[in-house]
Formats: C-alpha cells, structure tokens, sequence
C-alpha cells in the first residue's frame, strides 16, 4: 500500500503512517499537504496521512480546510507522542553549539528548552526531518535540529538531549485519509466526524444543535468552528463525535441536525484510537530534556 505524507523521510507523519498500517506500507514523501490530498485523489497513492490536531498548540486548520473541499473521507486515527530530541553532528558537544532549527511547530513545543538557553540562535525549518537531515547535508558542528528520534537517527546525527518538549503529554492526532469511505465495522468503539454550516441569524442555533446528540446520549470530542470561505463571518463547525451512522441513535441525530443546519457532510466513520487518554494519564508534568551522555 503507497501512502503519501507531508515531509521528507523521519517526519512524524512517515512515523504515523507506519504505526497506523504497519512497516509494509510504501511511504510517500510529499512536500505539501495539497499534495497529499492531490497524491490520494488522483491515485498515486492508496491512502494520505495528515496531522490535525496537536495537545499543546491546537489545530492544524489548513488541514481541516483542506478536508471541507477534497474528495477524500476519513479512515482512521492515530494519537502519537511526539517526543522532540536535538540532534547534531556525531563529533560535536552540546557546548559547542551556536544554532538550533526546525520546524515553528516544534520550535514552539520546546519553548521552555529554548528559552532556558538563550545563546542559542533559533532558525524556523520547513520540516522537522528535514532541519535534521539539512545537519547531516552541511556538516555543521555548532547547529543542531530539533526533530523525532526516528529522524535524528536516520540521517546520523547525534542525540544531545531527548525530551525537549514543554510537556510529556504532547501527543499529535494524525488522520489516515482515502478515495472511499470505510466500510462498516462493529468491532470496538468508532469515532465519526461531520462539518456543518448553522442557520443564520437564529437565536440559540448551536444550544439547538449540540441538544441534537445530547438528547441521544451521543458523546461528543470535539467542535471547532472555521470561517466560511462563501460568506463573510460566518462560521463552519467541525465536530467530532462517538458513534456510527449504522446505529439508529446516530441515524436519527444526523437526520434530526439536518432540520437545523443549512448544509453537512459526513467526512469519515472510522475505529476511535484510545490509547491516548491512558498515555496521558500516564505521562503527567513536564519532561526534563535529559542529556543522552
């Protein structure tokens, strides 16, 4: 199976993709989202990896707008723990260091590692596994990168300090998107995730529409609300909920928010990924960045 993903090899993408569908996959390099979606619409490749969500920054919206107008549905997910290392040259020290790159999501994740070291200079990197193979590339013992193990170790660098990020529960939420829909499944829990646009000027709308699952008993993860590209502050509304349109409860709130909405769309039914919340529990406070010496 071709799977496409944004980055080059190392990116925490690549290492999604593999944990959702295993080492057999073939793994796609793409250096846009729009290209992932292109790669998966016009089937050069069977399935596309994209992140949209991380617990310390929040949402990737750019992929969330992307999902609204591509023809693509969504078929699972994975919430992988991103853990931030620096890695550099294998013959330099940590002393030695001047610089430090990567991409302004990672960057921002390490805030607190960065600040705690301000004779370092920091440069923004379109990519994670890219700032780590850009070391390796030019051979620079005083400037380091900010990226995934996986990468750091790919590209030979040397890992000075492991656990950079603000926090330990730093997970990102990665989607694993295709041509056609899933198809049913009745094993496990299963996670579905709609868009809709309110109706306009309509006192109480949203109290009106959350009320839709709420009467059902339909737990629901996540809304979040995006302009609407066609009219001028208005508001999409992303929602993510617990539950199948195959069961009758489900059908019924999806009818019912029909009655209330100006337009929806079913973007995916796919197995809810749980391991998260036990990780979280697992992994309360703030990580050290410990050496690797």
């Amino acid at each position: 199976m071709r799977v496409a993903f944004q980055g080059i090899h190392g990116a925490f993408s690549e290492v999604a993709a593999r944990s959702m569908l295993g080492s057999a996959a073939t793994t796609f390099p793409c250096e846009t989202f729009e290209e992932v979606f292109d790669a998966v619409e016009r089937g050069r490749a069977h399935r596309g990896v994209l992140p949209i969500e991380n617990s310390l920054t929040g949402s990737i919206h750019q992929n969330y707008d992307l999902l609204l107008h591509r023809r693509v549905h969504i078929l699972g997910e994975r919430h992988l723990r991103i853990e931030h290392v620096l890695g550099a040259h294998p013959r330099t020290s940590f002393a030695r260091l001047r610089r430090v790159r990567s991409h302004p999501q990672a960057l921002a994740q390490c805030a607190q590692f960065l600040r705690r070291h301000p004779s370092l200079t920091v440069e923004p990197y379109f990519d994670t596994a890219g700032a780590a193979r850009s070391i390796t590339d030019s051979d620079d013992p005083e400037t380091a990168a900010i990226s995934g193990a996986y990468a750091a170790k790919l590209y030979g660098l040397r890992i000075l300090r492991r656990n950079l990020e603000d926090r330990a529960t730093n997970f990102t939420r990665f989607l694993l998107v295709g041509r056609t829909p899933r198809q049913p499944q009745r094993k496990g829990p299963m996670k579905s995730s709609i868009v809709f646009r309110p109706q306009r000027n309509q006192p109480g709308i949203l109290f009106r529409i959350l009320g839709v699952f709420s009467l059902r008993d339909i737990d629901l993860v996540k809304i979040e609300s995006r302009p609407d590209p066609e009219a001028a502050f208005d508001y999409l509304f992303y929602l993510d909920f617990m539950g199948d349109p195959a069961e009758e409860r489900v059908a019924r709130a999806l009818d019912h928010l029909q009655e209330v909405v100006v337009s929806y769309r079913l973007l995916g039914t796919y197995p809810a990924d749980r391991r998260d919340r036990r990780s979280l529990r697992r992994t309360r406070g703030a990580t050290g960045g410990h050496s690797a010496d």
